[in-house]
């Protein structure tokens, strides 16, 4: 997924945006917890002990944290772009490439800091009798602990929750707004006047009593018919401009249903994955002589974190047409390149034979 997220904004021109720069940027972290981090993870998991040195644990157990840092803290640059371009009508000029690149280089320093002070010296001290006994995890010192759970996950998770739910009240309230001025140009546009006039009409061929008869126009064209009909002419306008201010508002409605869907997609499937993870981080240096921690359950819920990167390119391009029609070129056009390579091949081995 990861991989066709970097083709599709690399390869595709409508997708080149400044905006796309945070999801390509996100896609190259998550493409790297999948390569640099969850192969080792794999090894380690099935043979139940690390005995590739102490040097490939700290870089493994530093790439850990730097990938998984980066990729949560993008989501939170996401969410801050989002917030920014629905509050701010000005936003979309001054989103420039070196705003979004800059934070892109804030997300990686930070996350290169955090992932990178244990290597500098801030292990606890049972970390080297730990991977003499063929263990190996990341520091548990408890303030290492508390400082990263809480820079690579509460306080990220506490923005993206505030930002996006302002993002919901912003866009709620801009649609009800819309709605409000379309209604109201609705029933403005073009204003239904009706007026009656009475006409006396004499029959030539005999003298008979003069005979009243009513016509109504309509905007100022005439229409037959009786009173009645006029009556029930107006109710037929009326009819039309009502039903398309309630569709126009249905429309607006579903509209901001898929939004708020959206939103709590992206917001569930992130505290889903790494919520379990980060409180067993809390935890385990807290208590480490009256607790035990399975380690299955440990392996289950780091592994349901690694799998965020895996659900994140899904997330952020399923519910994007450009992207979704990107796929599809990237693979039609691979099947294509495929039938006539296979093609040109069997036409070789029919002239050779």
């Amino acid at each position: 997924g990861n991989v066709f997220v970097i083709a599709a904004i690399l390869l595709e021109r409508n997708l080149q945006s400044v905006a796309n720069y945070l999801i390509l940027s996100l896609a190259v972290a998550d493409l790297l917890v999948a390569a640099l981090v969850m192969p080792l993870g794999a090894v380690y998991e099935v043979s139940k002990e690390w005995t590739l040195g102490p040097e490939l644990c700290d870089m493994w157990t530093a790439s850990d944290v730097l990938c998984c840092t980066a990729s949560i803290l993008h989501l939170v640059a996401i969410a801050l772009d989002r917030f920014w371009a629905v509050t701010n009508v000005d936003y979309i000029h001054q989103r420039s490439p070196q705003r979004v690149g800059g934070m892109i280089a804030v997300i990686w320093v930070v996350s290169f800091l955090i992932s990178a002070a244990p290597m500098m010296g801030w292990k606890d001290p049972e970390w080297h009798e730990r991977l003499r006994n063929k263990m190996c995890i990341i520091s548990q010192d408890v303030g290492y602990q508390i400082f990263a759970t809480i820079t690579s996950f509460y306080l990220p998770l506490a923005v993206i929750l505030v930002l996006y739910w302002r993002v919901y009240q912003a866009a709620r309230k801009r649609i009800r707004r819309k709605i409000g001025t379309n209604a109201q140009s609705a029933l403005c546009r073009g204003p239904v006047t009706i007026s009656e006039t009475t006409t006396f009409t004499r029959m030539s061929s005999q003298p008979s009593p003069e005979k009243t008869s009513n016509g109504s126009t309509l905007n100022g064209h005439p229409v037959d018919g009786s009173r009645e009909d006029s009556t029930s002419g107006v109710a037929a306008v009326a009819s039309q401009v009502v039903p398309r201010h309630m569709r126009r508002r249905e429309f607006e409605s579903r509209k901001e249903r898929k939004a708020a869907k959206t939103l709590g997609i992206i917001t569930g499937a992130f505290v889903m994955c790494w919520l379990p993870f980060f409180i067993l981080a809390v935890l385990m240096p807290l208590c480490t002589v009256s607790c035990h921690f399975n380690p299955y359950l440990i392996a289950t819920f780091l592994w349901l974190g690694y799998f965020n990167s895996t659900l994140n390119p899904i997330i952020y391009t399923v519910f994007s047409p450009e992207f979704r029609n990107a796929f599809k070129r990237i693979l039609c056009g691979r099947k294509r390149a495929f039938q006539r390579q296979s093609s040109r091949f069997s036409s070789v081995r029919f002239t050779r034979s």
